[in-house]
């Protein structure tokens, strides 16, 4: 485990820096230096030290689902025959390429995960519902919630809440 991966070593810079990529991951290394108060090669030893450490993962554009068409969301939550770590991994692993799948989580509670589904209509859902999730290993069954209404999507982390070190 890095060093870096235990929040009370990151300092108030190190998150200022974190807060202004979350809020633009296309700012220079001087545009960022400016933001977070330091000039060019701390700042960047810093962000270098930050990506290398894992607290970054990588930089990607933030699409609008609605703008490619995109505008059925389902939650979609599955239970499966056998709780067993070889059925959850086999489940996990045939997951792992279904782009309509935006997000998989292993819940508490009734099912064993929580899908998030995107789909460009009820007509596709439905087929890839049918289609796909119920054929894939291990499903006994699934439950499906549809989004009316998006109040509120990021990406972003709630940096506030952790303490610097």
């Amino acid at each position: 485990m890095s060093p870096l991966a235990n929040p009370a070593i990151l300092d108030r810079t190190d998150l200022k820096i974190l807060d202004a990529l979350q809020a633009d991951g296309r700012l220079t290394n001087a545009e960022l230096a400016e933001r977070v108060g330091l000039s060019l090669s701390p700042c960047w030893r810093r962000l270098k030290r930050l990506e290398d450490a894992g607290v970054i993962e990588g930089y990607k554009a933030v699409l609008n689902r609605r703008a490619l068409g995109l505008g059925v969301t389902a939650f979609v939550r599955v239970d499966i025959e056998r709780h067993t770590p070889a059925m959850e991994r086999r489940f996990e692993e045939a997951i792992a390429d279904l782009d309509e799948i935006v997000s998989c989580h292993v819940i508490s509670g009734e099912g064993a995960f929580m899908l998030v589904v995107m789909s460009d209509s009820l007509e596709s859902f439905s087929k890839f519902a049918l289609d796909t999730l119920m054929a894939l290993p291990g499903v006994k069954d699934t439950r499906t919630s549809f989004s009316l209404k998006e109040v509120k999507s990021s990406s972003a982390l709630p940096l506030r809440s952790l303490k610097a070190g």
